[in-house]
């Protein structure tokens, strides 16, 4: 007969062996938890009773709860919805009660010997409507469990949300005390270096005058930075960086103003550092104080989000024996990256970790500012070494000193050119960079798109030394919005190159369209990994790049020169075998929606959702056939009409939307165009509709008739969705023009070599709300 105290005392007996935890069974002493559990019972009504709840003495938020049966077939329910009966059931319920005010980790234990026991994790942080499943199939030490806690996606993502808050009310501080953007940075790196001097932190408090911290403050800064050795004029370049703070007037003049930002910084900034090593912290929250009054995009500085400097280190294939180089540093982002990566392939090894710390990570930084933020930054996350250089990476004097390294990688996100004649080009940084690398090294770079696509001009001449001189390996489109939280715009690329080996001409280049990275836009809080998706999505695109993978609409290998296009979008095969039926319904719906709500439409009709015609037609596009755009499609450019000579009317005005069947406007001013498609683009590039009625199409789009037979709704909304495939290959810099449509192939049914235009129209006539597309058919 199964006996459930025996489940009970094998957990017990685990967890009683380690110090620094309290164990309770059945309730709890402590006020807050008792009262969560008052209406917590398994049954529906009463009291919660877990068979143990465990906190920790260093981490008054953390709770794991846990619940134990004796026959594994009791461990968990299909609907995990029993739960007097199953132990995961219950635990998920304590905790879904428990993470009101607690960050907990429910713990489902079943099986009555050590050998046979069956466990699960799940994680549920505070406030969260979710339980993450996590660890495996074993008990581990507390020290394990706390680490593992600490150190999780979801805590991290909580732990980042409250420091961006933090951020957002610091930043509101500094500027009520009038520190200027750009020194808010600057004054807090100041203060997590001197936080990391002992005498500092245990005698700032004890300062009698706002003056005389302020003083100490920067006295202190001054004294770690020579131990990190750097002295003479590097030093007092850097110092005089971090002076305004004895100058200003609310710093150093008014009372408990330094003191109070210490304190507050040291409990929320200095610890998310000590939990989450090798972040970012200072970069990021640089973007957070420039991100309503970035001055620095005036001077081209787009800094890396975190996970793609993450992202470069797995391109590199970076270990504990690279040496990485960055010549545009920044706050050092890729440098602290690559940091990680190589102390993680160290394994513990001290002295290997001391070695890459001392000298395995190399950077160039020209502005002052930032160079103090970067060697800062460093400062923060290693043993008191830096190697960054605050100077040109043009300077002779300092390639010569970046080449005596021998880096083996290299990583750049340069400045991008706000003045296209006087400032240095994008490529001309890649170029600088892999001068400096040691033969066969991999150079990773993240620049405009706009320098892939161009095909002529000083462009052209830089792609074409570049591949004299080096081997491009892989190019990669990057998702639109990556600087959403700097408030930057630019559509970017990332390039991949092997230094020193010039191009072969039978070369393929690997291309990814890499847009898709998992993350979201939410409300305060900018662009970030919502659902954590991130990490599945870097394997993929790690995965197809080591390897090669070709997929269509994802990933395809090309030869190039220089006079080509370096971009995904270029040369990608369409994926049709993603065609749905929802497709070409979704399509009839839309289209009929606009009509149905068009002011120019005088019959008042109802939509029946019938087909026009009961037969199922299945589409197999592994068996349609390639028809070049030229063959199939007569394409012109819409004609241009300004919005000042615009006058109200019936007639639709197309241009680039992406809603309303394309009509921006009804005007008087004549028509185009009628009974043909529309393709924008500018705007929403790639969005095409069917247009049945007389129409202007402005010249935001391209017109399209077929060259020998004449559209109608069936046909037109049939081409229309196998034509929308395409927009994957439009973005900013690479609009849909006339000319880029007229190189285009098209996958369309065929019989006898020749296009079925009697299956595409009976295609959409089986489909769902296709009966009412006849009002359209004779227009």
């Amino acid at each position: 007969m199964a006996n459930e105290r025996k489940t009970e005392n094998l957990v017990r007996d685990h967890f009683k062996q380690f110090l620094g935890i309290r164990i309770e069974e059945q309730a709890s002493e402590n006020p807050k938890i008792d009262k969560l559990l008052k209406n917590a019972s398994k049954k529906g009504s009463g009291k919660g009773r877990p068979e143990f709840l465990i906190s920790s003495d260093n981490h008054a938020d953390f709770l794991i709860v846990i619940e134990c049966k004796a026959e594994v077939s009791k461990h968990e329910s299909p609907n995990r919805d029993k739960y007097a009966d199953f132990a995961v059931d219950g635990a998920l319920l304590y905790a879904s009660y428990l993470s009101k005010d607690f960050d907990v980790l429910a713990l489902a234990v079943s099986g009555e010997n050590a050998q046979n026991l069956k466990i699960s994790h799940f994680l549920q942080l505070r406030n969260e409507r979710k339980a993450s499943e996590v660890f495996g199939n074993q008990l581990l030490r507390i020290d394990d469990y706390l680490k593992g806690y600490l150190q999780s996606p979801q805590k991290f993502r909580q732990d980042y949300d409250t420091l961006l808050a933090f951020a957002k009310k610091l930043n509101e501080k500094l500027h009520i005390h009038k520190i200027r953007e750009q020194d808010r940075a600057l004054f807090l790196s100041a203060v997590l270096i001197a936080l990391e001097d002992e005498a500092f932190r245990s005698s700032y408090t004890k300062k009698t005058s706002p003056k005389n911290l302020a003083d100490f403050l920067t006295k202190t800064v001054s004294e770690k930075l020579e131990e990190a050795n750097i002295t003479g004029q590097k030093l007092k370049n850097l110092i005089i960086q971090f002076s305004f703070i004895t100058t200003d007037t609310s710093l150093s003049g008014k009372e408990n103003v330094l003191k109070n930002l210490i304190d507050e910084i040291d409990e929320n900034i200095n610890q998310f550092i000590k939990t989450h090593e090798y972040f970012d912290v200072l970069g990021q929250l640089y973007i957070e104080f420039l991100k309503y009054a970035n001055s620095d995009k005036g001077l081209g500085i787009v800094l890396t989000p975190p996970h793609i400097t993450e992202f470069f280190a797995e391109l590199a294939q970076v270990n504990k024996n690279s040496i990485a180089f960055d010549n545009c540093t920044g706050t050092g982002g890729f440098l602290i990256a690559a940091m990680k990566q190589m102390i993680q392939d160290a394994k513990g090894d001290n002295q290997k970790i001391k070695e890459i710390k001392t000298h395995q990570l190399i950077g160039v930084e020209y502005q002052s500012h930032i160079y103090a933020l970067a060697v800062s930054n460093m400062y923060i996350h290693q043993d008191g070494k830096t190697n960054i250089i605050n100077g040109s990476c043009f300077d002779e004097e300092v390639m010569r000193t970046v080449k005596a390294r021998k880096p083996t990688v290299g990583f750049l996100n340069p400045p991008y050119k706000s003045n296209k004649k006087a400032d240095t080009d994008e490529l001309e940084f890649i170029l600088n960079n892999l001068e400096c690398l040691a033969e066969g090294g991999t150079c990773v770079a993240i620049v405009p798109m706009e320098r892939a696509l161009a095909t002529k001009g000083k462009v052209y001449e830089l792609k074409t030394k570049l591949l004299e001189k080096h081997t491009l390996e892989a190019v990669l489109s990057m998702p639109d919005e990556l600087f959403f939280n700097s408030n930057v715009g630019a559509v970017c690329c990332v390039m991949v190159f092997t230094a020193h080996k010039p191009h072969s001409r039978y070369k393929e280049t690997f291309f990814g369209y890499f847009k898709d990275d998992g993350f979201d836009k939410r409300k305060h809080k900018g662009r970030f990994d919502v659902n954590g998706l991130w990490k599945s999505r870097l394997e993929k695109w790690q995965t197809y790049f080591i390897n090669r993978k070709q997929e269509a609409g994802f990933s395809v290998n090309k030869t190039v020169t220089a006079d080509k296009e370096w971009c995904a979008e270029s040369y990608l095969e369409t994926d049709y075998e993603s065609l749905k039926k929802e497709h070409f319904v979704d399509n009839i719906k839309k289209f009929l929606s606009y009509h149905l709500t068009n002011p120019t439409q005088k019959n008042n009709v109802s939509i029946d959702f019938k087909a026009f015609q009961a037969s199922e037609i299945a589409i197999e596009t592994s068996k349609w056939q390639y028809f070049d755009y030229q063959k199939v499609f007569t394409i012109k450019k819409g004609k241009r009409l300004t919005k000042e000579d615009q006058i109200n009317g019936n007639i639709p005005y197309v241009s680039s939307s992406s809603l309303n069947n394309g009509v921006d406007n009804y005007i008087e001013n004549g028509f185009t165009d009628e009974n043909c498609l529309s393709f924008a683009c500018y705007g929403s590039i790639g969005e095409i509709f069917y247009q049945p009625t007389q129409s202007w199409i402005s010249d935001n789009c391209n017109v399209i008739y077929l060259k020998n037979k004449k559209l109608n709704p069936y046909l037109g909304l049939f081409l229309a969705t196998i034509m929308q495939l395409e927009k994957i290959r439009f973005s900013y810099g690479m609009t849909a023009k006339k000319e880029r449509l007229e190189t285009f192939k098209i996958k369309l049914p065929a019989t006898n070599n020749e296009l079925d235009w009697d299956f595409m129209e009976n295609f959409i006539k089986s489909l769902p709300y296709s009966s009412n597309l006849n009002l359209w058919s004779v227009i």
